[in-house]
């Protein structure tokens, strides 16, 4: 399997996904945690990602899914200790992104001081829009971040929000791990997370970036 994303004319293949956790204050607070002094990371695997939307699968090891929408960066070069002064130079595009989470399993991890690995990395767990070349006109850190779920409005609210911009992602996560063309940086999700069941559909938009329209499905064993 080749993992990839479409970000303008091009298909670039991803190495990986990495996501950012509570990166709006109003998230943080409605899960009942501090918001962070230093961006927090953690990993989806590849195999999760579901490009252009598609069918998001439950599985049968959760009681309760959950839905956050996010604006995702798709890196045009990669670095190591790259600095926030450069990390433009490391932004391909832009496009919208799921971080769907098996709540329950996370709770549960919380508790034992275990790791999100099972919470976060079901197939289908990573839909993500086809992405929007990245240029002046764009700033990332003022578009508009919408949710619907059947029509209903779940999430509002506005990148202008997040806690840790881009180039302070992007300067902290290259001083972990080098990162590589075509890697997908997720940047957090702002209030309203909401539960998702079969037959639902997840409606995403961010201004002038795109939308991302995802069914959802029980998983069969």
């Amino acid at each position: 399997m080749n993992p990839e994303v479409a970000v303008g004319d091009r298909v670039i293949r991803v190495p990986k996904i990495l996501c950012v956790a509570r990166n709006y204050a109003d998230h943080a607070k409605e899960m009942g945690t501090p918001v962070p002094k230093e961006p927090i990371f953690f990993l989806k695997p590849t195999t999760a990602l579901l490009p252009g939307g598609g069918t998001i699968l439950l599985p049968a090891e959760s009681k309760r899914v959950e839905v956050e929408t996010e604006l995702a960066v798709i890196l045009k070069a990669g670095g190591r200790d790259v600095s926030a002064a450069k990390a433009v130079d490391l932004i391909g595009g832009y496009a919208v992104f799921f971080d769907i989470t098996a709540r329950d399993l996370q709770s549960k991890a919380r508790e034992e001081g275990g790791p999100w690995t099972a919470a976060k990395g079901f197939d289908t767990f990573a839909p993500i829009s086809k992405g929007v070349v990245a240029h002046r006109g764009i700033d990332p850190h003022g578009l508009s971040i919408r949710l619907r779920v059947n029509g209903v409005v779940r999430q509002d609210s506005n990148t202008s929000q997040m806690v840790f911009r881009i180039p302070q992602l992007i300067e902290a996560s290259s001083r972990i791990m080098t990162l590589e063309e075509g890697d997908v940086l997720a940047t957090g999700t702002p209030a309203g997370v909401w539960p998702i069941v079969s037959g639902d559909v997840l409606d995403a938009e961010i201004s002038r970036v795109g939308t991302l329209r995802c069914n959802v499905a029980s998983r069969n064993r």
